[in-house]
């Protein structure tokens, strides 16, 4: 699976670590940064190209990083087509995916353990959307306003 992930300065170790994880399990993981640690950058100059990327390839799904997490998803979810789902639990990542088919989690650095983070990740990756016809009208009430929105 492709991966996408991105983190600023409050995920970056968490990010790295990640992305070993994610390669060593066969993923192929697409580094939108930050590259370098920066205490002062911001997280919208990664998570948004990172959905972008996300948006364009549908098979693929997204990673950002930060803190908290909350900024991340809300940058991630700017972006047409992508739906960020802020992960704390076991289960909110399985819900992501399976009731919300979710394309990108949005997970907090200073909220987890590196172990703990690595599980939901896995978790997520692991889960496929149920399908489910309620599910799947609630997704494109969210896409018709989105289009909506955008005319």
């Amino acid at each position: 699976m492709r991966v996408h992930i991105a983190a600023d300065h409050a995920g970056y170790e968490l990010r790295k670590y990640l992305i070993e994880r994610l390669e060593r399990a066969g993923h192929e993981v697409v580094d939108h940064g930050a590259k370098e640690y920066d205490a002062m950058d911001a997280y919208p100059t990664m998570c948004i190209p990172a959905a972008e990327a996300v948006a364009a390839d549908p098979d693929s799904l997204g990673i950002v990083i930060g803190g908290s997490g909350n900024g991340e998803q809300m940058a991630a979810n700017l972006v047409d087509g992508v739906r960020a789902a802020l992960v704390w639990s076991e289960s909110t990542a399985v819900l992501a995916r399976e009731h919300n088919n979710a394309n990108v989690i949005a997970i907090g650095a200073r909220q987890h353990s590196r172990e703990e983070a690595a599980h939901f990740v896995k978790v997520f990756l692991a889960t496929a959307f149920s399908g489910d016809s309620r599910h799947e009208d609630r997704i494109a009430m969210m896409a018709d306003y989105e289009q909506k929105r955008c005319k």
